[in-house]
Parts: structure tokens; C-alpha cells; sequence
């Protein structure tokens, strides 16, 4: 049995700090064999850095995927193309920078990683999400039978009628995007494991993953606003798939909600966070 952890929507430096000081621990108390975390949204709320994926790829992390805001940080676009462990969505058009999928080796056997973003409500330039899976996975399944798919997408109706679609063709299909997870974790009749949208990992007194007042006074006034990513509680939210590395079907599915590392007993003050948040905007 191989065991594989996957976290939703990293938000910001709690998130991404969050998963660095909690992930070797992770690693025991699940046995995992295998990290996949999203973190389109951890370098001040907006995209990923390079320094970023080092650190999370130095923390333990297997692969990163990503969704719509890959190409906010501008510095990515010279250094996705040098770190093939960092996704972004395959569906992108032909001449795109950086990859959609991945095959890595583990002491039980290969797996296979690809990300893909939907197109209902988000970019309508994307390739068909459900034609590109299908290349991706029959190209995929010649190396491994062990496959497992980050659905980037706003809604329910498409990331459950991909997943459908993939169902007895990958190991397990788990959304991401909307930074609030779901409860329908299931297997379905093929064997894939499935996960509407697995959470985040970020602020849980926020409005997901940002400062409340700004996005109501939004809301309120329809005016423009900066959202800063919010402080306080942060929770790790994801999903824990079992999967037969044998046949590549999964045989048990369960949300995963941890509480982020404490210093001292304390989580980290408000004022701290909101100093790296400043730092990040500066450096962005």
C-alpha cells in the first residue's frame, strides 16, 4: 500500500510555514510515502516564488501543483522550466513554460502527478480539460498505474464530472481552488479516489485565507480593494489517499483537517505575520 498525502491551496507565509514545520511530523504519523501540496497561492496570497518551491521542495514535499495564479509572481516564468517538481495546469496552450505532469520513483514504485484547471467561470484560453486528460493519461499509464490528479476548478458540477470521466483510469482526483473543503470523500466504482476541493492551508478566521473586513467592505461598496492574506489560526487541510501501488486503485480516502506548529507553545503573533505580508508585497 502506498500512501499519499495531499494538502489544498497554501495561503501566504502562514500556510507555507504551517506546512514546512508540520510536514516531518506528517510524515511519521501517517507513514507517507508520497507529499502533494498546491501552492499557486503561497507567496503573499498571489502565485509562487522560486525561493518558495526550494523550501517547500527542501521540507519533504514530493510535487507542487498550481492553478490561475501561476504566473502572478513574474520571476516564475524563468525558473518553472528549471524545477520539473513544480506543476502548472497541462491544459495550457503548446509553448507554454514549465510542465503538467510528473513521474518520480519511490521505494514503492513510481507515481504519477498531473494538474489540470477547469474552465467553467476561469480562463476560457485553456485546452479542454477532459480531451487533455485523456492524452496525459495514456501517455502516463505506460510508466505507472499509480496517478493522481489536481482538478483545479470554481465549480462542483466540473471537477465531479472530470473526476467521473477519470474514474478506474487514475488513483485518485482531488480539487482544489476554492479553498474550502468539501465532505464527499469517496471512491468510486473504478477505484479512484475522490475529493471535491480539498481545503487550505492558511488562516482559518479569514475570508478564505484573507483579512474579513477588506473583502466585506468589498462587497459592500463594490470599490476597489487589497486583500491581505489574514493572521491568526492556521489549520493544514487536505486529504490521505491509500492507494494498491500494484493495480493503482485506491482503497481508502480520508480528509485530513491539523493544526499548524506552534512556537513555544504560542502561534505566532499577528504583528509578525503581518510584517512578512508587508515584506512580501515589497519583494513581489
Amino acid at each position: 500500500m502506498l500512501t499519499i498525502l495531499f494538502l489544498g491551496d497554501i495561503v501566504g507565509e502562514p500556510g507555507r510555514s504551517a506546512v514546512i514545520a508540520r510536514l516531518p511530523e506528517l510524515k511519521e504519523k501517517y507513514a507517507l510515502d508520497f507529499t502533494i501540496v498546491n501552492g499557486e497561492n503561497a507567496a503573499g496570497g498571489r502565485g509562487i516564488t522560486g525561493k518558495i518551491t526550494i523550501d517547500l521542495l527542501r521540507a519533504g514535499v514530493s510535487v507542487i501543483t498550481t492553478g490561475d495564479h501561476i504566473w502572478d509572481q513574474k520571476e516564475i516564468f524563468g525558473f518553472i522550466d528549471t524545477e520539473p517538481r513544480l506543476l502548472r495546469p497541462i491544459n495550457y496552450p503548446a509553448g507554454a513554460p514549465g510542465h503538467g505532469s510528473i513521474v518520480l520513483e519511490t521505494a514503492k514504485g513510481k507515481v504519477g502527478v498531473i494538474n489540470v484547471q477547469c474552465r467553467t467561470f476561469m480562463l476560457p484560453i485553456l485546452e479542454n480539460p477532459f480531451h487533455a486528460m485523456e492524452t496525459a493519461i495514456a501517455k502516463m499509464r505506460t510508466e505507472t498505474s499509480v496517478i493522481v490528479v489536481d482538478v483545479h476548478g470554481e465549480t462542483t458540477s466540473e471537477k465531479i464530472a472530470l473526476a467521473r470521466f477519470l474514474d478506474g483510469k487514475v488513483s485518485a482526483v482531488l480539487g482544489t481552488h476554492t479553498h474550502v473543503q468539501t465532505a464527499d470523500e469517496q471512491i468510486f466504482p473504478g477505484g479512484t479516489a475522490f475529493l471535491c476541493d480539498a481545503g487550505m492551508c492558511g488562516p482559518v478566521n479569514s475570508i478564505i485565507g484573507r483579512a474579513v473586513e477588506p473583502i466585506v467592505q468589498r462587497f459592500m461598496s463594490n470599490l476597489p480593494a487589497q486583500f491581505p492574506v489574514a493572521t491568526g489560526e492556521v489549520r493544514l487541510r487536505g486529504a490521505l489517499v491509500e492507494i494498491d501501488e500494484g493495480m493503482g486503485r485506491a482503497l481508502r480516502i480520508s480528509r485530513v483537517d491539523e493544526a499548524a506548529a506552534t512556537t513555544s507553545g504560542e502561534t505566532q503573533s499577528n504583528a509578525a505575520l503581518e510584517n512578512e505580508y508587508k515584506n512580501e508585497q515589497e519583494n513581489d
